[in-house]
C-alpha cells in the first residue's frame, strides 16, 4: 500500500502560460490513419484530412452564478427584512394569539431510501459504507464518530431509509426511540457536530418530511415535545445559518428554514426569509454551467436532493415554489450527467466513489429534469467525450478553493475512460467514504495526485493536500483547448490542457494531450513537461505516470516491457503501449458506490528525466 500512495508532499502555485511545443505523430496501426499528438492538428492527421481548427476559448477560473431573490410585494419585503433582523412574527402582528407548534401538511418525498440500511436500523444498527454501528453503542454527543457517520446520525439521514423498508406502524416506534435518545444527548442547541449548520439543516428537513414516523405516538406530551424541538431547531437555524461551515452546508440550512416556513404553523415570515437566503446561497454555490464550486459530484447530488425534497414540501401545502428554484434544479442536473460513465454510474472525482447507476437513475427520475450531459463543463472543470461505446472524462481545471472543498483532491489533468459497461482507466476515489470500510488513515492518500490517473513529479502533489480535507497552494491556472478532427473515414476529438502546479518547485508546466477516435476504439495521449522559462533548471527528477485500472481486469505484460494486454470482464481485449519507457504493474484500489474498497492494479510509467523537460507518449486501443 505504501507504493500506491507514495507521498503527499506539496507543490507551490506560481505559474506561467505555456509556450508552443510540437509533439510526434504516432502510427495508428492495423490500417488506421495516424493521429497527431502535438498541440495543433497537422496535415498528416486522419489520413491528411482537414481539421476543424476553431478551438474553444481557454478557461482559467470558476465563475459564480448569481440569482436574485424571488419578487415579492413591498409588504412581504418588509416582513422578510424584519424577520431577518430577528423581530419575531408575533411582534409583526401583536393582536394575533400565538399558536402552538403544529404541522400544516404531510410530505410525500420523491426520494426513496435504501431498504437494506433501513432494515439494519430496525435490527439495531446504523449501516453506512458497509460498516454496521450498533445504535445502542452510538455516541450521540461529542466528536467520536467518523465524518460520514456524523452526517448520517446527526443529519438523521437514516430516517429516509427506515421509511422505505417497511410500513409505518413497524418503523415509527424505532424512529421515536432513536429520536428520544438523540434528544436526551442533545437537549439544548450548542456546539459540536450535532450543531454544525449542515447537520442541523439536514436533520430538520428529515424531521419535517418524515414527521409521521416521529408523531405516531398516542402520547400528547411526547408529540408536543417533538413539535417544540422542530420549532427550536428552526429558530436556531434562523440565527446561525450565516455561520455555516461551507456554502453547501449553508444551502442545507436555508432549505430547512424554508421548509419549516412552509410546514410549521404561522411560518409565512420564515418562508419569505428562507426563500431569499436560499436563492442567494444557491447562487454562491454553483458555477455558470451549474456545477457546485466544490467540484464534487457528491456535493452535486446533495444539492439536487435538497431541492427535490424542498419541492415536495411546496407540493404538500399546494404552493408554487419560486421559479428560480426550478431553474437552478435544471441547471444542476446536466453537469452531474457529465460525470456518468457508459455503465450509468458516477466517475471517481473529488473524493467520490462510483455511485451506482440505480441511484443516479432514481435521482434523475425524482428531479423530473430531462436533459443531456454537458460536453464541455468548462466552469465546473470537466471535459466529457462520447465516442461510440466509450466515455472519456477529463479534469481540466484547478482544484476547488479551500473554502469550498470538503474532500478536495489534487486531480488536475487526471482522466477516466470506460467502454461499454466496463471501466478501463479510473481514479481510486473514496476519500469522502473514509471512516467506513475505507480506513480514515487512507483518506489523505486517496486525495493525492498519485491516487489519480495522471502524472506526478517526485511523488509531490500538484496541489497541496492538507490534513483537514482542505487544499493548499498548487495549481492556480489551467488552459484548455478542445478541437474536433475530421476526415475521410475517420474522426477524433482532441483535448489539450496544461497546469502550473509544478512551476514553483520545478519550473515545469505539465501539458497533457488526449485524442480519442470517434468509434471509441483508441485513446492516444502525450504528457509533456515544458520549461516555464527560457532556461530549464539543472539536475534530474523522477516522473511517474499512473493509470489506475478498473476492477476485475486481467493483465499480461509484453516481452519488451513497453506493453500490457488488458482482458476485460466482458471478454474484450485492449492493449496499452508506452512510447519510450517500460510499464510496470503495481497494486491499487478502487472505491465502489457503496464505499467498499476493491483491490485492483495500476500501470506505472516511471523515468528519471532532466529538469529541462521531456515528453511521454502512450496508446490504449481495442484489439480486434
Amino acid at each position: 500500500m505504501a507504493r500506491l500512495f507514495p507521498g503527499t508532499r506539496e507543490a507551490q502555485e506560481e505559474g506561467a502560460v505555456l509556450g508552443p511545443a510540437k509533439g510526434p505523430v504516432v502510427d495508428g496501426g492495423e490500417g488506421r490513419p495516424a493521429l497527431p499528438l502535438g498541440p495543433a492538428p497537422e496535415p498528416l492527421a486522419l489520413a491528411q484530412a482537414e481539421a476543424d481548427v476553431a478551438p474553444l476559448e481557454p478557461g482559467r477560473a470558476l465563475a459564480i452564478a448569481d440569482f436574485s431573490p424571488p419578487q415579492v410585494s413591498a409588504a412581504e419585503r418588509l416582513i422578510r427584512l424584519a424577520y431577518g433582523l430577528g423581530i419575531p412574527p408575533s411582534t409583526l402582528n401583536p393582536f394575533r394569539k400565538r399558536a402552538r407548534p403544529r404541522l400544516t401538511a404531510t410530505v410525500e418525498s420523491a426520494l426513496a431510501g435504501d431498504p437494506a440500511s433501513g432494515t439494519a436500523v430496525r435490527a439495531g444498527h446504523f449501516l453506512l459504507h458497509g460498516v454496521k454501528l450498533p445504535i445502542a453503542d452510538t455516541e450521540f454527543s461529542g466528536p467520536r464518530l467518523s465524518p460520514p457517520f456524523e452526517r448520517m446520525v446527526h443529519g438523521f439521514g437514516w430516517l429516509r431509509d427506515l421509511a422505505g423498508c417497511a410500513a409505518r406502524p413497524q418503523c415509527a416506534p424505532i424512529a421515536e426511540r432513536i429520536f428520544a435518545t438523540w434528544l436526551a444527548a442533545n437537549p439544548q442547541p450548542g456546539a459540536g457536530p450535532a450543531w454544525a449548520v449542515g447537520n442541523a439543516g439536514h436533520r430538520l428537513l428529515a424531521w419535517l418530511i418524515h414527521a409521521p414516523l416521529l408523531l405516531s405516538s398516542q402520547d400528547r406530551k411526547l408529540r408536543a415535545r417533538v413539535l417544540t424541538t422542530f420549532e427550536d431547531t428552526a429558530r436556531w437555524l434562523d440565527r446561525h445559518v450565516g455561520r455555516a461551515e461551507d456554502t453547501l452546508a449553508e444551502v442545507a440550512g436555508w432549505t430547512a428554514i424554508t421548509a419549516a416556513g412552509l410546514l410549521l404553523a404561522e411560518g409565512r415570515a420564515r418562508r419569505l426569509f428562507g426563500e431569499g437566503g436560499l436563492i442567494k446561497a444557491l447562487g454562491n454555490l454553483v458555477s455558470d454551467d451549474g456545477g457546485v464550486l466544490s467540484r464534487s459530484p457528491l456535493g452535486q447530488i446533495e444539492a439536487v436532493e435538497l431541492l427535490i425534497e424542498l419541492r415536495a414540501c411546496y407540493a404538500a401545502v399546494r404552493s408554487t415554489p419560486p421559479p428560480q428554484l426550478d431553474a437552478i434544479l435544471e441547471l444542476l442536473v446536466p453537469p452531474l450527467l457529465t460525470l456518468l460513465h457508459s455503465d450509468g454510474g458516477l466517475g471517481s472525482w473529488q473524493g467520490a466513489g462510483a455511485v451506482s447507476p440505480e441511484r443516479i437513475s432514481a435521482l434523475m427520475k425524482a428531479s423530473g429534469v430531462r436533459t443531456r450531459p454537458l460536453r464541455d463543463a468548462r466552469h465546473w472543470g470537466y471535459q466529457r467525450v462520447n465516442a461510440g461505446k466509450a466515455v472519456l472524462q477529463f479534469d481540466a481545471a484547478p482544484p476547488p478553493l479551500a473554502r469550498h472543498a470538503r474532500d478536495g483532491c489534487a486531480s488536475t489533468l487526471a482522466f477516466e475512460f470506460s467502454h461499454g459497461g466496463e471501466r478501463l482507466i479510473v481514479n481510486c476515489g473514496g476519500a469522502a467514504f473514509a471512516g467506513g470500510l475505507i480506513p480514515l488513515r487512507l483518506a489523505q492518500g486517496l486525495r493525492a495526485t498519485a491516487a489519480h490517473s495522471t502524472l506526478a513529479i517526485d511523488d509531490f502533489n500538484s496541489t497541496a493536500v492538507l490534513i483537514n480535507g482542505k487544499l493548499g497552494p498548487g495549481v492556480s491556472e489551467v488552459e484548455v483547448d478542445r478541437r474536433i478532427l475530421s476526415g475521410e473515414g475517420a474522426g477524433a476529438t482532441r483535448i489539450e490542457a496544461s497546469h502550473n502546479g509544478y512551476v514553483s518547485r520545478y519550473g515545469l508546466t505539465h501539458r497533457r494531450i488526449l485524442i480519442i477516435r470517434d468509434d471509441g476504439s483508441e485513446l492516444r495521449g502525450e504528457d509533456l513537461l515544458v520549461p516555464s522559462g527560457r532556461r530549464g533548471k539543472r539536475g534530474m527528477i523522477g516522473v511517474a505516470l499512473r493509470f489506475h485500472l478498473g476492477p476485475h481486469i486481467e493483465l499480461a505484460q509484453g516481452r519488451d516491457g513497453l506493453g500490457v494486454t488488458l482482458a476485460l470482464p466482458d471478454g474484450s481485449l485492449w492493449q496499452f503501449r508506452s512510447g519510450r519507457d517500460p510499464v510496470t504493474l503495481e497494486e491499487s484500489l478502487w472505491s465502489d458506490g457503496m464505499g467498499r474498497p476493491l483491490a485492483t492494479r495500476q500501470l506505472v510509467i516511471s523515468a528519471k528525466i532532466p529538469r529541462s523537460g521531456e515528453s511521454f507518449s502512450w496508446l490504449l486501443k481495442k484489439m480486434r
